[in-house]
């Protein structure tokens, strides 16, 4: 590709970026209320100024709070940060007639906030007892550094990136070095796969590519390859896309003793690493009293313009700050460029190396090398700014990871999104790259899955973290969570469908985040810390509603999103991955990058929580679930259906169950421990040092079942349902309760077969005292009395009543419910039917007493009637064919309810439940009895579709508690900005 095409449409699709950006503030400023936008995180409203001083560079930074004295001691929920770009306003509004300037973000605290403003040439002046307004503005700064690196790129000649240049456009091969020298490493505790990458990047001319999985110990690699690099003479320039990673480096590296330089504002970095910023080692220098006491002159000369009020006081004072700028410029200068030289490394953001920074103090040939970590994350255009200072560079990341965030898709969709790493990688493959494979992160059950999906199943786990749980953590006790590696907490079928609120461009599953919140519950109870576990969601509805269930209880918890998580781990990791709906769609789930982020930030253990028959139409994350369910453990989220019952589901409903049942993601709970077979030597030896109770646990784990096992497994199936069939042969005993010594595989057993029969199953107890208990559904409890109440009295009535009582079979019929029982009255009635016709042939004298009995019968019970051939049969004799046919035809031309003789023909009506016609009057299912047919038929399609529909009883009028929640922030909110708008009584009034 030539420079000018790459510059060319580079620079056009930066244009579409930062016109989105524009457009996206625009419609902020014209379309949402300034309440709205300060509760969307990007404005801050009605700050007062607490303190103004002079920063670096003459900079004025103002310290802007709430209003203390009414009582608010903290900013809003807000997304600033430093770096950001922010417009300051007066209380008007946000437009661009009330803009006072622009500055930048230094600090963000929950108090206040630092911006520092670049003055103007007639200076800035603030009023301390005005309130102004802060809105988040599109970065003009970093759009302005890239365009002018691609101009830059677009005509350099005989820079020292020259040679860099046309190797990496591909008008020249990478070449090497012919002799390359032996290396003495630093860390002699780097593997094979990390000493060959820096071997190989030592080795180079102009590019090396170094691929780092997550794990891997990239910058442990990145850091030595630095060390090798000054050790040799040269100067490096590192860099990387955010200061999260660059103080990371600076911290690696002060630890080895290099004369390391942080460039950018102190308030941006960590506190540990403070003394190595510039303007650290500045107050250190020969010439910093003198800057000192400039600083002070200003800001004594600020002071004394605003008691001032004649105009050419003000003018002389302003004459003397300018001067004073002057001259504390050119002394920041000089000593800016004497520590600049004297460092070896030198660290900052890739816009941080712009022309226009500290770098503009050096010559165009001092830096050799340049580094840039986490290149993968950058746009290749922000890359430039740095690559244009040195001859040689060093690319480190992971392109299988989140790329860098753009706002436009269209630019996106066009390349704006292809990082350098990335178009490296496709131009010369795996001849510049060396990708580190051992990782001293995960268990290997979690990298398995991202190694065989991203990588090529090239990554290895090194011994020291290759079998390790959270038991093995000091305090933490041996239960089901810390003994598994891979958890999938399935809620397919439970009616945990998401939520989307209309105001947000985001989604939400309030079922999810309370079978997190039982999770973690599990988690620390059983010892493990708060402070190592995180909590990740795609969605920031999702995370938000995960702050408001968790933050309290546990502050401790950190709970992200998984772009905000990046470059993070930690022991054990929850992910809710939110999307459960009818139509399977998983929206950015999609993204396969960001899924590889989520799950690979856990070190020891990942319990996802999800609807598997949503995310499964995903091809991705399909892989995901399979692999959990095969070499971890998988629960139903009906083991947590005593805390959080699903909406408008029905446990005694027998068509749910059954579809329900046949689902395997909802009804099973397949356990197979996440520890290959090869792993066995190293886990007996673990073992030894963990006690009784980690070796009891380690002999727990399971490995892929053997026929032997199935055997088994079969053979405890058959036990437990013998167990469960004698309880329903009791009609005495309500209440089954299993040991506590069953474990997970005997109560999975169990919930099947309860789930079969139509009986309650409820896990109680925690940890060792957990156990299941199986009872009869209470419904079911009177329906059973009343039966055996209708069998004594129609055994008396009748003296040759030969049909057996089905509850003296259960094993035919295992549990008595209203349909059986009125199936079973039906049939009896007319085989009574047709005793009786018999009896009128043969005994016609006692026709009048049957009569009579018959009658008080009908009179004792009201029955629904018959079907037209029940009714045939009984009234016909059975050699009269015609007879019987006119009977049929006759009793089908009338309704179908008991003592009613109006005529279906024309206006009559089907019943779905029970295949009879019935009148206009009758033809309710509750009507005619069959009321609770309906009433089942409505619960299983609200279940299964999260629709109401007419006739499936009283709609839910209550307001979604989320929703409610989210309302009444609004309210408070608007009430307390009516209350702040209340102008108190001018003094010259009450005068």
């Amino acid at each position: 590709m030539a420079v000018e095409e790459f510059v060319s449409k580079t620079l056009e699709l930066l244009q579409d970026e930062r016109e989105a950006e524009i457009e996206e503030t625009r419609l902020w400023q014209e379309n949402i209320s300034l309440k709205d936008l300060q509760n969307k995180g990007v404005c801050l409203l009605k700050l007062h100024i607490g303190s103004l001083s002079t920063g670096l560079y003459g900079r004025t930074v103002l310290i802007l709070e709430p209003r203390k004295h009414l009582g608010l001691s903290s900013l809003p929920s807000n997304s600033f940060g430093p770096g950001d770009i922010v417009g300051l306003y007066d209380t008007d509004g946000c437009t661009a007639a009330s803009q006072i300037a622009s500055g930048i973000v230094t600090r963000v605290s929950q108090a206040s906030v630092h911006v520092a403003f670049d003055d103007s040439k007639d200076g800035l002046s603030f009023n301390t007892d005005a309130l102004y307004n802060l809105l988040k503005l599109a970065n003009d700064v970093t759009y302005k550094r890239m365009k002018n690196a691609l101009n830059a790129l677009n005509r350099y000649n005989n820079g020292p990136a020259a040679n860099l240049i046309t190797v990496l456009f591909g008008d020249s091969k990478p070449s090497s070095q012919s002799q390359p020298n032996e290396v003495g490493f630093f860390n002699l505790n780097l593997d094979d796969s990390q000493r060959e990458a820096v071997s190989y990047a030592l080795s180079q001319r102009e590019l090396a590519v170094i691929h780092g999985p997550p794990g891997t110990g990239k910058t442990t690699t990145v850091v030595e390859i630095i060390l090798q690099a000054v050790k040799q003479g040269q100067k490096v320039l590192c860099c990387a896309p955010s200061n999260v990673a660059v103080d990371n480096l600076v911290e690696r590296l002060a630890q080895c003793k290099a004369k390391v330089l942080r460039l950018g504002h102190p308030a941006r970095l960590l506190d540990s690493i403070k003394k190595h910023s510039l303007d650290a080692i500045l107050a250190q220098s020969d010439n910093a009293n003198i800057i000192t006491d400039i600083r002070k002159d200003i800001d004594t000369a600020f002071m004394g313009m605003k008691k001032k009020q004649e105009k050419g006081e003000r003018v002389n004072f302003r004459r003397e700050i300018a001067e004073l700028r002057k001259e504390l410029k050119t002394r920041e200068s000089t000593a800016i460029a004497q520590i600049l030289k004297s460092a070896d490394v030198v660290l900052s953001t890739n816009t941080g190396a712009c022309d226009d920074g500290p770098l503009k103090f050096l010559p165009a040939e001092h830096f050799d090398w340049v580094v840039i970590d986490e290149c993968a994350q950058a746009l290749e255009s922000s890359c430039w700014i740095p690559l244009l200072r040195a001859h040689k560079c060093i690319l480190a990341g992971d392109y299988k990871q989140l790329p860098p965030t753009i706002k436009s898709h269209k630019a996106a969709s066009k390349g704006l999104s292809l990082s350098l790493m990335e178009r490296l990688i496709q131009m010369y493959g795996d001849s510049v790259v060396r990708m580190l494979t051992v990782q001293y992160r995960m268990n290997s059950a979690i990298m398995d899955w991202a190694s065989k999906e991203m990588y090529q199943g090239r990554l290895t786990a090194h011994s020291s973290v290759e079998r390790h749980l959270l038991k093995d953590l000091p305090g933490v006790t041996c239960v089901e969570e810390t003994n598994t590696p891979l958890l999938l907490i399935d809620t397919a079928g439970c009616g945990l469908s998401e939520m989307e609120v209309t105001d947000e461009q985001s989604k939400g599953n309030q079922g999810e985040v309370d079978i997190v919140d039982l999770h973690i519950k599990a988690l620390t109870e059983a010892g493990v810390k708060a402070k190592d576990i995180a909590v990740i969601a795609p969605y920031n509805l999702q995370v938000d509603l995960l702050r408001q269930k968790l933050s309290t209880r546990h502050p401790e918890l950190e709970i992200k999103s998984v772009d905000g998580f990046q470059g993070r781990e930690k022991e054990a990791v929850v992910l809710s991955l939110v999307r459960s709906n009818r139509k399977g769609e998983v929206g950015f789930l999609a993204e396969d990058r960001r899924i590889n982020v989520a799950v690979t930030r856990a070190r020891r253990h990942i319990a996802v929580v999800c609807d598997s028959q949503t995310v499964k139409n995903h091809a991705f994350l399909k892989s995901l679930i399979d692999h959990v369910t095969e070499f971890g453990e998988t629960r139903t989220a009906f083991e947590y259906i005593q805390d959080i019952v699903p909406q408008n589901y029905s446990r005694n409903h027998r068509d749910a169950t059954t579809k329900m049942s046949a689902s395997s993601s909802t009804s099973t709970k397949q356990k197979v421990r996440a520890q290959a077979p090869n792993n066995t030597k190293q886990g007996q030896k673990k073992s030894t040092n963990n006690g009784k109770e980690n070796t009891a646990c380690s002999e727990k784990r399971t490995k892929p079942r053997t026929s032997s096992e199935n055997e088994q497994n079969k053979n405890r199936d058959a036990e437990i349902r013998e167990q469960v069939e004698k309880f329903l042969k009791d009609l005495n005993q309500f209440e089954l309760q299993f040991p506590s010594s069953f474990n997970s595989h005997d109560r999975l057993l169990v919930h099947k077969i309860a789930e079969e029969l139509c009986l309650v199953h409820e896990s109680k107890g925690e940890g060792k005292d957990r156990c299941i208990t199986v009872s009869r559904p209470l419904k079911m409890a009177p329906a059973v009395e009343t039966a055996q109440k209708e069998e004594e009295a129609e055994e008396e009535e009748e003296e040759e009543d030969t049909i057996p009582n089905p509850q003296r079979e259960p094993q035919s019929q295992p549990l008595l419910d209203l349909k059986s029982l009125h199936l079973e009255r039906m049939k009896r009635e007319q085989q009574r039917r047709e005793e009786n016709a018999q009896q009128k042939k043969q005994h016609n004298n006692n026709i009048p007493a049957a009569q009579t009995q018959s009658s008080k019968k009908a009179k004792g019970k009201k029955r629904t009637k018959a079907g037209a051939c029940d009714i045939a049969a009984a009234a016909a004799p059975e050699d009269d064919f015609d007879t019987l046919i006119g009977a049929v035809m006759k009793a089908d031309s009338v309704c179908s309810f008991v003592k009613c003789k109006a005529s279906v023909l024309t206006l009559g009506q089907l019943c779905i439940f029970c295949n009879r016609q019935y009148c206009l009057s009758h033809h309710i299912p509750e009507v005619h009895g069959c009321g609770d047919k309906a009433k089942s038929h409505a619960r299983m399609r609200i279940s299964k579709e999260g629709v109401l529909y007419a006739g499936s009883g009283k709609k839910d009028k209550s307001m979604d508690v989320n929703k409610k929640a989210y309302l009444q922030r609004k309210l408070d909110s608007k009430l307390k900005d009516m209350e702040s708008k209340r102008k108190p009584k001018s003094k010259e009034k009450d005068s």
